[in-house]
């Protein structure tokens, strides 16, 4: 009985533990089948621009894009493929003690059956129970004879059930190492997509001259600087009361340069340009829930809460409201600020205009926002 007790807690250890692998590679597999399908969206987009003949800049934004959402395929898939690994490694051991396990079950219950057979044959049970000096004995010896009974269908019912147990496990050992197959296959025709991928933005990068490489870079880490900082802010938005009242569907903004004209849209930013001195504002009702300061050109960056939606207002030459203020629609946030236009090598004031859902994977387009 003791090594009946032992076999089930194995059991049950064995099933809590798949079950928890099984939930981890499930998060896995859906983590990385939304990557592939971000890659097969960039890929289209990029196939577009290039038919298109776009210019080199949005086509070497487009690949960084790629190389960057590929890699992390990469890494997500390298984790699954340990994962994976893991489980087709503890799921031997698991076999291999269950194994032992059931053998030694299936020699007791043998040996069982070859008792009961040999006291049948050579000591017969009407013997055994007619050999009773009482009655009441008589009856105790029919109850043993039942329990033995019972022990041994019970024995026999337990060996078949471990023995379904095992097979499966079997067979999930089997379906995880053709996973793990596939799944390395996988990630080596990744790994080569990155490659051509990276050759492929050196060669667009290469027709660039000097100068527009440096602005393109500059540009592209200031992005990347924003997009770390609307990710830390998104988790203070939570909860936010002020401005709750703020969606998608707004769509009748003014603009947050007073006298201001949109010089270019670029997805969720647009750059406004306005006069020297205008004053910058809220374009809805809302919270200041971070004020950062630019250490290269002295300029402020101010994000506001409008519930757990985001807006920022980058290059401001001076800011006039504090961090934790409510706001206004309307309300003035500080002063544009002055910047160099690339093309033209001239001064020109504007700021960088962004909007931002409470989802990182929910994009609005600034060119919807304001009023037409």
């Amino acid at each position: 009985m003791k090594r009946i007790s032992i076999l089930i807690i194995s059991l049950l250890a064995l099933v809590t533990s798949t079950m928890a692998q099984t939930s981890k590679i499930e998060q896995q597999k859906k983590a990385i089948a939304k990557l592939e399908r971000s890659i097969a969206q960039e890929e289209k987009q990029l196939a577009q621009l290039k038919k298109n003949k776009a210019s080199a800049e949005k086509q070497v934004r487009s690949l960084t894009k790629q190389i960057e959402k590929r890699n992390a395929l990469i890494n997500e898939t390298t984790r699954q493929i340990k994962q994976l690994t893991a489980e087709v490694t503890a799921s031997e051991k698991r076999l291999k003690s269950l194994g032992g396990q059931l053998s030694d079950l299936e020699d007791n219950a043998r040996e069982i059956v070859r008792a009961a057979y040999r006291n049948f044959r050579y000591q017969s049970y009407l013997t055994y129970l007619f050999s009773a000096k009482s009655f009441a004995e008589m009856a105790r010896r029919v109850a043993m004879l039942r329990v033995a009974t019972e022990y041994r269908i019970a024995q026999i019912k337990r060996v078949s059930a471990v023995r379904s147990d095992v097979q499966k496990e079997r067979n999930t050992l089997t379906k995880r190492r053709e996973e793990l197959s596939a799944t390395k296959r996988r990630l080596d025709k990744q790994r080569a997509n990155l490659r051509a991928d990276m050759t492929a933005a050196k060669k667009t990068i290469s027709t660039m001259s000097s100068k527009e490489q440096s602005v393109l870079r500059s540009k592209m880490e200031h992005e990347e600087k924003l997009n770390a900082a609307i990710k830390q802010l998104r988790k203070l938005t939570k909860g936010n009361k002020a401005g709750a009242s703020f969606s998608a569907s707004t769509t009748a903004l003014n603009l947050p340069v007073v006298g201001g004209k949109v010089k270019r849209y670029k997805g969720n930013m647009a750059e406004i340009t306005g006069n020297e001195g205008a004053s910058v504002v809220s374009v809805y009702e809302g919270k200041i829930v971070d004020i950062k300061r630019n250490k290269v050109n002295n300029k402020y960056d101010v994000y506001i809460a409008h519930g757990e939606y985001i807006t920022s207002y980058a290059n401001l030459s001076a800011v006039s409201v504090a961090k934790g203020a409510v706001m206004q629609k309307g309300g003035k946030i500080g002063t544009i600020g002055s910047a160099v236009n690339i093309s033209t090598m001239e001064m020109e004031y504007k700021i960088v205009f962004g909007i931002y859902a409470p989802s990182p994977d929910v994009k609005l387009s600034a060119a919807n926002c304001f009023k037409k």
